[in-house]
């Protein structure tokens, strides 16, 4: 698997992949916070960070990392090939090509704060809504 960089002509596709991730991962969100979400990334958050991602043999993307000030601000990867190692290798990317030690994981998204804890990540602490006040508990992660 090879990391490759993410071109602004790559969003749309990237925002499908984030669609299929969180609908495979995330049963605690609702169709009306999908489509309140979908213009934010696309508009603020793709822009506001440093993309990697891996493509299939087709040239499709199937999961990528964005990071901002040592931070992982997303990790998404397509249901299809979840636990075939493609969070792994943008993780790993992330900290070490990019430098990340902390990550911010909803708490009701037990796989996910899993991965990140067998990845090295302690909880530091927790806030009870996320970044927009939706109520999406939230824990803070570090190396």
């Amino acid at each position: 698997m090879t990391i490759e960089n993410v071109l602004p002509e790559d969003y749309a596709e990237m925002l499908k992949v984030w669609e299929n991730s969180v609908r495979a991962t995330h049963d605690f969100i609702t169709e009306e916070d999908i489509e309140f979400f979908k213009p934010i990334i696309m508009e603020h958050a793709f822009p506001a960070v440093s993309l990697k991602c891996v493509k299939n043999e087709s040239g499709s993307i199937v999961g990528f990392v964005g990071v901002h000030d040592a931070k992982v601000e997303m990790l998404f990867v397509l249901n299809e090939v979840r636990g075939q190692g493609v969070g792994t290798v943008l993780l790993q990317h992330a900290i070490e090509q990019l430098a990340a030690t902390k990550v911010d994981v909803n708490e009701q998204n037990p796989q996910a704060v899993g991965f990140y804890q067998h990845m090295g990540f302690k909880i530091e602490s927790r806030s009870p809504l996320d970044d927009m006040g939706k109520p999406f508990p939230i824990l803070h992660m570090t190396l």
